[in-house]
């Protein structure tokens, strides 16, 4: 494959100092230019975005609180809190919960990137994620004047000067699903060192070959909840990435903090998306249907990959196949690109994904198709 110059595209690199990294995706802007000139246009798999329409009750619902013309609580509505504590109860096995232990927020990413910040950790402390990992834990450290620390095992951290620790069950990018036994170990570690686990679970409800489990599953935390935050989105199991709904789970003491600062600050989620929330958590129907979409088109791509001799590893659940020819990742890229398909590089996640691309089932069933059919070809 070549491209317009007949050379590879330089490619910005990140700035050896300075506050924020080259925004990864820019970086693929080439190879987008690339897959887009396709005959058959382009099939674009490089991210997450949900293409499938938002379910009928949610948009009822939002329509119906459209003329929300005072402010709304930075908690939420009573009934929102109960939609959240109910949804919990129901999904994540996780008892005991109260208003106190929830909180509304303004699209999972915001949190994950500001809450280093809302919970004042302040430069010479220390913010831990994986090393494989979804690049805005890494900002939120960033602007907190944090260090950021990668790891392999959680539990083999130095705990000083540690504040927050990171999990992600499923990965993003890598579907990998961490088992009760290693939640549990890393909670009772973090709390023995006094270190915050907040659990990123936004695509708890995707698996495919592991059933993943709550940090607020009692068999995790003991029934308790301290020192623990989980935080999950309906971007991915009800397609509203469009609409910024997501919580915060856990800790009282924690959330309490955060609800402070985040009343300082105006962080609200709107009116109609709180309603809209509501609905979205009350129907579990349009969860399973848009999971059997999910679930066609991975076996399509799947199948196409393994006969075009990638090897899939992890992906036992979310919305990505981490696929991999043991070749620079960019090369992966390069090549994709030259048959329309647009696939993130494994180097946005980490160096330990330098081999590796990350490859979305977030796109129509005629363009996963078309994806199927390039690569079989």
């Amino acid at each position: 494959m070549t491209t317009e110059s007949s050379e590879r595209p330089t490619l910005p690199a990140p700035p050896v100092s300075g506050r924020l990294p080259v925004f990864p995706w820019d970086r693929l802007e080439p190879y987008k230019r690339t897959a887009a000139a396709h005959r058959d246009g382009m099939v674009d798999l490089s991210v997450g975005t949900p293409v499938d329409p938002v379910p009928e009750p949610v948009r009822q619902a939002l329509s119906e609180a459209s003329d929300s013309h005072g402010y709304p609580a930075v908690w939420g509505t009573s009934a929102l809190r109960d939609a959240i504590v109910g949804w919990c109860g129901r999904r994540l096995s996780a008892t005991g919960l109260e208003h106190r232990h929830v909180l509304p927020v303004v699209g999972s990413k915001e949190l994950v990137a500001w809450l280093p910040v809302q919970l004042g950790v302040r430069p010479g402390d220390r913010v831990a994620f994986p090393e494989l990992a979804y690049p805005t834990y890494d900002v939120g450290a960033r602007l907190a004047g944090a260090e950021s620390v990668t790891y392999a095992e959680p539990t083999e951290l130095d705990p000083r000067g540690l504040k927050v620790l990171w999990l992600n069950s499923p990965s993003n990018p890598t579907g990998r699903v961490l088992s009760v036994r290693e939640l549990r170990e890393t909670v009772g570690w973090a709390r023995e060192h006094g270190v915050l686990v907040v659990s990123d679970e936004c695509y708890l409800e995707l698996g495919w070959e592991a059933d993943p489990v709550s940090v607020l599953h009692p068999d995790v935390c003991g029934g308790s909840y301290e020192g623990v935050v989980a935080l999950h989105s309906l971007s991915k199991r009800s397609n509203l990435a469009g609409y910024r709904a997501a919580f915060a789970v856990g800790d009282a003491d924690v959330v309490g903090e955060l609800l402070q600062v985040r009343r300082h600050a105006g962080l609200i989620v709107p009116a109609p998306v709180q309603a809209a929330t509501i609905a979205a958590l009350g129907d579990d129907a349009h969860v399973t249907e848009q999971r059997t979409r999910y679930a066609g088109r991975r076996e399509q791509l799947r199948g196409a990959l393994d006969k075009r001799g990638f090897r899939i590893e992890h992906s036992e659940a979310s919305l990505y196949l981490w696929a991999t020819r043991d070749g620079d990742c960019w090369e992966t890229v390069e090549e994709l690109a030259g048959l329309g398909i647009l696939v993130a590089p494994g180097e946005f996640y980490g160096s330990a994904g330098e081999r590796f691309v990350r490859i979305s089932l977030t796109a129509t069933d005629e363009r996963i198709r078309a994806a199927a059919e390039r690569l079989s070809a």
